[in-house]
């Protein structure tokens, strides 16, 4: 989850921890990053943009011996808190626990929705502009999704899955300046989609970046023919000229 809290003792008086001065609270895991069980407790019983106030007993908190020198023995603390957002990974987390041929015999919407969470981290990361561990967990994603299908239905929901991945990845080797990698995952949707615009426009900007002028302007002029009043793809059409 990402949170914003300030921890004061007795009556709001004093002020011991805080993280309300920063733009972009990191992201924090329940059990790891966060430990104070009356915290823990108050977290998981708030909703995405909910702010609270929380007094929390000295069992509940820092107990019998408090934490020197900032927290006296036995004192009650309040915590503001708000919940800014989360994301339920207990699923993920055992998932990758399992070696690949327990993760092969898992049902396949648990699978799907593994896949989900991975990517909703990866974006999470991405409008972080942190591009690195971005990449890293929609591969994590792709990892799941080798399985093989036991129908058409199935390998069409898996296949869809991995087109969002796949779109996702190229966008994000573009903003780590890899165009060769970015082309290599449009390309790899346009396997799945042939039609679909989105990986058009992002092999046309690969290859623009890559310098590679007439693959770029194949790949942008079919994307137009699907999107003809696309402005970024027309945008793009002008820098390529």
């Amino acid at each position: 989850c990402t949170v914003k809290y300030s921890g004061y003792l007795g009556n709001w008086n004093k002020l011991f921890c805080s993280n309300g001065n920063s733009k972009c609270p990191r992201l924090m895991k329940l059990g790891k990053d966060i430990t104070l069980w009356g915290l823990e407790i108050a977290l998981l019983s708030m909703t995405k943009g909910e702010a609270a106030v929380f007094i929390l007993t000295p069992e509940y908190a820092y107990g019998q011996r408090g934490c020197p020198p900032s927290i006296p023995p036995n004192t009650t603390v309040l915590f503001k808190v708000e919940v800014l957002d989360f994301i339920d990974s207990d699923e993920c987390d055992a998932c990758f626990e399992l070696t690949y041929e327990q993760q092969d015999r898992l049902p396949l919407e648990k699978v799907l929705k593994v896949a989900a969470t991975e990517r909703e981290f990866g974006n999470y990361f991405f409008y972080k502009q942190r591009f690195k561990i971005a990449k890293d967990r929609y591969k994590r994603a792709l990892s799941i999704l080798g399985r093989s299908s036991s129908s058409k239905a199935e390998q069409s929901q898996i296949n869809t899955s991995k087109l969002l991945l796949f779109l996702n990845l190229s966008l994000t080797y573009l903003k780590l300046e890899r165009p060769d990698r970015a082309l290599k995952y449009g390309e790899l949707a346009l396997e799945l989609d042939e039609g679909n615009a989105k990986a058009l426009f992002r092999c046309g900007q690969a290859c623009l970046y890559m310098r590679e002028y007439s693959k770029s302007q194949d790949f942008l002029v079919r994307a137009q023919r699907i999107q003809p009043f696309n402005r970024d793809i027309n945008n793009e059409l002008k820098k390529l000229a």
